[in-house]
């Protein structure tokens, strides 16, 4: 007799992820206590649960970009806004993977059999998100039509897209930065709300956030991501000091009606929640069993 469970379904490492990551006050983010003027925790929440059918079918054999479309399409039907473009972006080819693959080498397979439909849906998707901040571009603009390769339109934005960038490292960001971020973090008996906050700290203080370059330019990124050293060296989660840095970087951030939101950090953020429940390797949630190993499957295909 076993008391563990089976592993939570791809649709439900998704939400979780989005809920994990939104509910953790994050400086700069929307949060369980802070709202935007035009986004509210409750959109977040509505959001994450509304992802779980389109990674379903992604963990079922959809393509890439059918997925980062349906996704996109549940979200603004149901909330109007752009909750979460830039998670959907990073989890679509992370759920694609079959549950027996290793995350990283099953990723790379992904990435390499994406065709000029995914390109296609996600260019749609985009331009149905209406994001923040993108501009023009001389290649792959929105506005211009898809290209025939996504990969070639994620490498002419790598420069300067965290999100982008992802795509063209194979995901070595999340799931050889975030993921072990994460999991030292949780290690060091830091409880997941505190462990995500210090997170985005490093993540910020190493990337600096790209959606805030996009809104502000990179010269206040580099600035954000100097904030975020300096509360990083003021002391350890649970000082003082520390949380009165945490405290007034918030209030930067916040300065200038929201526009200094630190998003791409928060995608990324969510993305390795979803890589770490996806393989069952976050210690507070060790009564599950490892992906395949004990219980039903529980993707929920449908032939």
């Amino acid at each position: 007799m076993t008391n563990q469970l089976p592993p939570l379904s791809i649709g439900q490492c998704a939400t979780l992820a989005c809920l994990w990551e939104v509910s953790a006050p994050k400086p700069g983010n929307v949060h369980r206590g802070a709202d935007f003027e035009d986004l509210t925790f409750e959109d977040f929440l509505t959001s994450a649960a509304l992802i779980a059918r389109a990674m379903e079918a992604a963990a079922c054999g959809a393509a890439v970009g059918t997925v980062v479309l349906e996704a996109v399409r549940a979200t603004r039907a149901a909330v109007g806004k752009n909750t979460n473009l830039g998670t959907v972006l990073l989890l679509a080819p992370l759920a694609r993977v079959p549950r027996d693959r290793p995350l990283a080498a099953g990723v790379a397979e992904v990435l390499a059999g994406l065709a000029a439909d995914d390109a296609r849906d996600v260019y749609e998707a985009i331009r149905l998100a209406q994001p923040g901040g993108m501009g023009r571009a001389e290649r792959y603009d929105l506005f211009d039509g898809p290209p025939s390769s996504l990969l070639d339109a994620m490498r002419q934005s790598a420069e300067r897209d965290l999100v982008a960038r992802q795509y063209v490292v194979d995901f070595a960001g999340v799931l050889e930065v975030v993921v072990p971020w994460l999991l030292e973090e949780l290690s060091a008996g830091l409880s997941l709300s505190q462990a995500i906050i210090h997170l985005q700290m490093r993540l910020m203080a190493r990337f600096p956030d790209s959606l805030i370059a996009r809104k502000c330019g990179p010269a206040l990124a580099r600035q954000s991501a100097a904030w975020a050293e300096s509360v990083l060296q003021s002391g350890a989660p649970g000082e003082e000091t520390y949380h009165a840095a945490l405290a007034d970087f918030d209030f930067w951030l916040r300065s200038d009606r929201n526009r200094r939101n630190p998003g791409t950090t928060a995608d990324l953020i969510a993305a390795g929640l979803f890589a770490a429940l996806r393989d069952s390797r976050l210690p507070l949630l060790n009564g599950l069993s490892e992906p395949g190993r004990v219980g039903p499957d529980v993707r929920g295909c449908r032939s």
